[in-house]
């Protein structure tokens, strides 16, 4: 992994953790992620319009455009059903977990990559601190039953949304070989925004819309911005290294989010949380000193 993407997928992370900080702050999680990608279609509307411009799509790259503006709206479905159905401890290590597992594997089968014994044990790494972090505690309960995972409504949705971050992580990798990495976010916003419009507006209704905006309007703003600034990066580094290996080192982002957490939220860090984030350091470690 270059230094750069390195870099990149650092300051990515760090963005990412910040505008996932100001959602957790909301309170309707729908329609705070919904208003936070009309926020950034209609403020980085110039942006967008100039990168166009200035770096012409061909048509493949709008078919991957369409196919990952498709998964990301599932993508935010998925997850929000998953989170109203099940225990966020349960639901998000199964959906940011599944990632980097299935990526590296689909990425060699798929797109040719070839990954390093250091990249391998860095994965591993950091799936298992993932799973540490969150499922600290209870390993013994779902060691036990681990079927009862699978019954769980919102578990379910958790995988279903795991094999979605799976394949746009893929897709994207393609659609930056098209499309400029800002350019690429930006019309996927834009195109996430205008197809989750039925949906919004049939299960809340414009009241409750305009409700949620003019409670929390300075953070879906701030929100929309750094969603923008923090994939922008993301799909920079997918366009100069491995998604094999940009794909779990993003995960260094639950590492930030876990201190945020801790030191904004005042939230406990206890021994479980420790361990698991040095695992995704290990494995952060491990993936970047990868040829």
């Amino acid at each position: 992994m270059t230094g750069l993407s390195l870099i990149l997928v650092l300051l990515s992370s760090l963005t990412h953790s910040t505008w996932n900080l100001l959602l957790k702050r909301s309170g309707n999680k729908e329609m705070f992620v919904w208003w936070m990608l009309v926020s950034a279609s209609i403020l980085l509307a110039p942006v967008g319009g100039a990168l166009l411009w200035l770096y012409p799509i061909p048509p493949p790259g709008w078919w991957l455009l369409l196919a990952s503006s498709v998964l990301e709206i599932c993508y935010v479905i998925l997850l929000g059903r998953g989170y109203a159905r099940g225990d966020l401890s349960l639901v998000y290590p199964v959906a940011r977990g599944i990632g980097p597992m299935l990526v590296p594997i689909l990425a060699v089968l798929t797109l040719g990559e070839r990954i390093e014994l250091p990249a391998i044990l860095g994965i591993a790494s950091i799936t298992i601190g993932i799973y540490t972090v969150s499922w600290w505690g209870r390993f013994g309960s779902i060691l036990r039953q681990p079927t009862a995972l699978l019954k769980d409504s919102g578990t379910r949705y958790a995988i279903l949304t795991g094999l979605t971050i799976t394949l746009y992580s893929l897709v994207d990798k393609k659609g930056v070989e098209y499309i400029q990495p800002f350019l690429y976010i930006y019309l996927i916003a834009l195109g996430s925004a205008i197809g989750l419009t039925p949906y919004m507006l049939r299960n809340y209704g414009p009241a409750s819309l305009g409700r949620e905006l003019r409670l929390n309007i300075r953070s879906i703003v701030a929100a929309g911005i750094l969603f923008f600034v923090a994939y922008g990066l993301v799909l920079t580094a997918f366009s100069l290294s491995r998604v094999s290996y940009v794909a779990p080192a993003r995960e260094v982002g639950i590492v930030i989010g876990v201190l945020m957490g801790v030191f904004i939220l005042k939230e406990s860090f206890g021994r479980g949380r420790l361990l698991g984030s040095g695992f995704i350091v290990l494995g952060l470690t491990l993936i970047a000193l990868s040829p």
